[in-house]
Formats: structure tokens, sequence, C-alpha cells
């Protein structure tokens, strides 16, 4: 039991740290397209392996300590409600439609990666006061379809690859 939970907490922290040099890693590529915050979301990566691997409520976590600690590192306090919003939304429907088992992998990071766009608007149109930002989900919708495809193929590559489960069911 005690050997177990050294694992999980090893597993916790070598997924968060992962996290972090992914995030650091995307930070240091310039913007790929004229659409201003798009990044790939090299970190949800760790998520998705998370989830495949680990379950529903270790992703929750590793998504959520990720999120922390990337705002504190590399940002401020408003990219961390940005991130929070798109970073939990996107994990929180990623971990429903996994459930439903009706969804690939591919599927399930598309939609993480398209409801990661819709938790940052939200929160740009109470900051801002406004809704007329809404007109720009459209472009970050096809953003968040691409970027979320090739999260998956990257997630789905990486996860046939390991060679044993991180000890969690």
């Amino acid at each position: 039991m005690r050997k177990q939970r050294t694992r999980q907490i090893a597993d916790y922290g070598l997924l968060t740290a992962l996290a972090l040099v992914l995030s650091y890693l995307e930070s240091l590529v310039p913007a790929f397209f004229a659409v201003p915050g798009m990044k790939l979301g090299l970190t949800n990566v760790v998520v998705l392996i998370a989830l495949y691997r680990m379950g529903w409520k270790q992703a929750l976590a590793v998504n959520f300590v990720r999120i922390l600690l990337v705002s504190m590192t590399f940002g401020n306090a408003f990219s961390l409600f940005y991130a929070m919003a798109g970073g939990m939304l996107s994990g929180i429907v990623m971990i429903l439609l996994k459930k439903t088992e009706k969804f690939s992998m591919l599927g399930v990071s598309v939609a993480g990666g398209v409801f990661h766009n819709v938790g940052q608007i939200l929160v740009a149109m109470l900051l801002l006061e406004t809704w007329q930002i809404v007109s720009y989900l459209l472009v970050l919708w096809v953003s968040g379809i691409a970027a979320g495809a090739v999260i998956g193929i990257i997630s789905y590559e990486t996860l046939k690859r390991l060679p044993a489960p991180l000890g969690h069911s």
C-alpha cells in the first residue's frame, strides 16, 4: 500500500514536471498564426496521458496543479484566470467524453482544444465586460480543432509507447 502511494506521488511529480517543461518549450516558439494567444497546447499531452493511464481524478489534479504552476512561473493573475477557465473546462469535457466510451482519444483531444477556447472567451467576456468578443470564437474553434487533433495524435502515439501503466486504475 505504501509503495503504491509513493509511486502515485512520483507519477504526479513526473507528469507535473513534464507539463512545466512542455509549457516552457512552447513559450519559446513564436505564434504559429495571426491569432493572438494561440498555442499548440503541448501540456495537454500530459493531461490526456494522465486521463487515459491514471484516471479522471488524477488527470484533473495534474491539470489543476500544472495550471497553477505554469501561471505562477510564466504568467500573471490574468493568465491564471484564462488558463484556469480554459484548462478546467476542457479537462471536464475530455473526462465526460472519455467516460461515454464513444470517442477516440483524438476526438476527446479535439473537444478539449475547442472547449479550452470556449472557457477563455467566457473569461474574456467577463473581464472585458463585452459579449462582442464572442465573434473571435470561430477563429479559435478552427485553431482548437487543429491543435486538438495534433495533440491527440501525439498523445495517442506517446501512450502506445509507454512501457507499463503508471500504477493507477
